[in-house]
């Protein structure tokens, strides 16, 4: 089943997608990379490195299901000390 959800891209993901934000339908993380980078190159080489957030919560598990209507934070390396 695929869902709608709201992806907050930021800082050099942000930059990369041109947008701060988008709705895509997905049902899994992996099924959100493939929408969001198919016509964004650039935005595909970032993801690489880039952590991304569940309704607040790290998510690694690319194939498990998403929740309906979940917001999805796209975050990459933060420098800093």
């Amino acid at each position: 089943m695929t869902h709608v959800l709201l992806v907050r891209y930021f800082a050099g993901a942000r930059a990369a997608s041109g947008l701060p934000e988008e709705k895509v339908e997905a049902a899994t993380l992996a099924e959100l990379v493939a929408v969001i980078t198919a016509d964004r190159p650039r935005l595909a080489s970032v993801l690489t490195a880039c952590s991304f957030l569940v309704e607040g919560t790290s998510w690694r598990d690319r194939e498990a299901t998403l929740p309906a209507t979940a917001t999805v934070d796209v975050l990459p390396p933060f420098a800093g000390g």
